[in-house]
């Protein structure tokens, strides 16, 4: 979807939108990144303020989405609970901007820019999940209580928008590459999530409002902090599947027990994490691997998709039948 022209569409129609967030006229904004959306930073040789911008996908979020998660992030904030770049409002009072573009709506939303770097891969890493899935837990706390505006409107994640043929971010049979074995192991692997969700249950001590993708790249580490950001796909979810997207690409590694069991450690330090949660941690590692071998087939333009789509269905197919094998 972003190619080239799109890209320089969209940063020529932002410069054209500096009034909105009142930034000078000799802004300079610059892509950062394409994933799901186009994020591009902006610097201000006036004020010396570097800015964060979100443009959205389109036909994925509507505006009502995406002032709900802006609402959520701005509680947070209010809460003291989660470090999290703040949502610039913009001249009219609202955080999103809309930009037309070859008859198509675009939603931009700048943020603060916070210093730091995605956790390294490393020895420190179980030390980060531990913070991590303290910061997990203060998250879903918050969530827990907050009493969310009558208009709150995000997404729902569950077993249809996840992993279902027309879910959310595709068809997983589409991934590249799939062979017909794929398919079968998989497939044997949903008959048997399906057996350990309904068991496990949406009750409201287990199903609300999560961030939904808390995977290394929207963390940012400076000194002992950890900041989170893109609430992008935050939604109603299960609580336990937090701990999933953070170790997305990397289901297979052999450090994901050690990272797990620090991530339940500190999790633990701030709320309840019950050994039918810790059970159901497997379940919703493969739901994530199922989601992200869907999206890769429908964002095959990203780098990401680029990068890892060769050979990672297989990769799922092997975690399906590590997920059987060890149910027996």
């Amino acid at each position: 979807m972003y190619t080239q022209t799109l890209v320089d569409d969209l940063k020529a129609e932002l410069c054209q939108s500096l009034d909105y967030w009142k930034m000078s006229a000799d802004t300079r904004i610059e892509l950062l990144t394409t994933s799901e959306n186009a994020t591009f930073v902006s610097h201000d040789p006036l004020t010396n303020h570097k800015r964060i911008i979100r443009v959205h996908r389109p036909d994925y979020h509507d505006q009502q989405e995406i002032e709900s998660e802006l609402a959520w992030i701005h509680d947070l904030r209010a809460s003291g609970r989660v470090n999290t770049p703040s949502p610039i409002n913009t001249i009219t009072g609202s955080p999103v901007i809309k930009m037309a573009i070859n008859g198509r709506d675009f939603h931009a939303v700048a943020f603060e820019h916070v210093s730091g770097s995605e956790p390294n891969v490393g020895e420190a890493l179980p030390d980060w999940f531990e913070k991590l899935g303290a910061v997990t837990a203060s998250l879903h706390e918050h969530s827990r209580t907050w009493q969310r505006p009558d208009w709150f409107a995000r997404k729902r994640w569950n077993l249809d928008t996840m992993i279902a043929p027309d879910g959310l971010w595709g068809d997983w049979h589409q991934a590249p590459g799939i062979t017909s074995k794929d398919e079968d192991i998989i497939h044997q692997a949903i008959e048997h999530i399906h057996l350990v969700i309904d068991a496990y249950g949406h009750h409201e001590d287990r199903y609300g409002l999560v961030h939904a993708d808390l995977r290394l790249a929207n963390l940012l580490v400076n000194d002992d902090q950890l900041a989170v950001i893109d609430f992008d796909d935050s939604g109603f979810c299960w609580y336990a599947y937090d701990f999933a997207p953070a170790i997305s690409f990397h289901e297979l590694d052999p450090m994901i027990p050690k990272l797990r069991d620090a991530w339940i450690r500190g999790y633990q330090t701030i709320a309840q994490f019950d050994d039918e949660d810790i059970a159901a941690l497997d379940t919703f590692i493969m739901i994530r691997r199922i989601m992200l071998s869907a999206w890769l087939a429908t964002h095959a333009e990203t780098p990401t998709a680029q990068a890892l789509a060769p050979g990672y269905i297989q990769g799922t197919a092997e975690l399906a039948r590590q997920y059987l094998y060890a149910r027996g």
